[in-house]
């Protein structure tokens, strides 16, 4: 009995429950706050506060777009993907009279509405969803389809490319792409492309390379696709699908074969 007692009187004191009350905010309204919603998950630098690394509120990529395109100033644009909101509170800067941005992650989704709210972008609607499905449901036109860091993620991403060019006159697209050279000499993306299939989408023949994301998954900042894996395109098969849906190719520039990532590319192109 004296044995039993005392292995009772060791049992360690069980973990305090999560409480309701932790989700309140004690101190005044600031900014940071609002911010703090998602602390250590955002991406970008969000002008005023303390947040992420990255500067997407002031993208090089997304002025030098504005410059080959002439400006959007009265323009409407359909943002695919948008992340935090950094491209297309440019966007609303540089003048465009709208911009539907459509993001499927709940949590980047959220981030987007405190960028508007603390920002301001008037012009700009941020909407909760699948971006393919719109494409896929709606015959809703836009001056420019605006597309950076989404191609990658995407299952099928020459369907992707085929469904913009019903929806826009304008695209800029940047994405990362395979190349079978780099991507083996890279201890970090080579363990991650696991198979090469060849497809074919509305007789576009052309080759998937399977990307796994693994232990990204896990994190709360993950901005990835909406699968386990996705399929990435060669620069060769990314260049023939933009031009057998129509796609002409304008301008190309930040041509980064050695990205930490996998190489990349913009891209501005035009339907006639």
């Amino acid at each position: 009995m004296r044995t039993l007692l005392s292995r009772l009187r060791r049992q360690p004191e069980p973990a305090a429950q999560p409480s309701i009350l932790d989700e309140y905010v004690t101190s005044a309204p600031s900014p940071q706050n609002a911010v703090d919603v998602f602390a250590g998950e955002w991406s970008s630098q969000v002008p005023g506060v303390s947040a992420g690394p990255i500067p997407l509120f002031a993208d090089d990529r997304v002025e030098w777009a504005l410059d080959q395109l002439g400006g959007v100033t009265g323009a409407s644009v359909l943002e695919l993907g948008p992340l935090e909101g950094g491209h297309t509170h440019m966007l609303s800067r540089a003048g465009a009279s709208s911009v539907l941005a459509i993001e499927s992650q709940t949590r980047a989704y959220l981030k987007c509405l405190i960028a508007k709210e603390l920002l301001g972008m008037p012009a700009a609607r941020f909407v909760l969803g699948d971006f393919m499905a719109y494409l896929r449901d709606h015959a809703d036109r836009f001056d420019l389809v605006f597309a950076s860091g989404v191609l990658y993620h995407m299952r099928n991403p020459v369907e992707t490319i085929a469904l913009t060019a019903r929806a826009g006159s304008r695209l800029f697209l940047w994405t990362h792409y395979h190349d079978e050279e780099i991507v083996r000499s890279s201890e970090l993306l080579s363990p991650r492309f696991t198979t090469a299939e060849t497809s074919s989408h509305e007789g576009f023949e052309h080759t998937l390379h399977r990307f796994e994301y693994e232990s990204a998954l896990q994190l709360k900042g993950f901005c990835g696709g909406s699968a386990p894996h996705s399929n990435w395109l060669s620069r060769k098969d990314l260049l023939a699908a933009l031009a057998h849906f129509g796609w002409q190719v304008k301008a190309v520039s930040f041509d980064t074969p050695d990205h930490p990532h996998g190489p990349a590319l913009a891209l501005v192109a035009t339907k006639s």
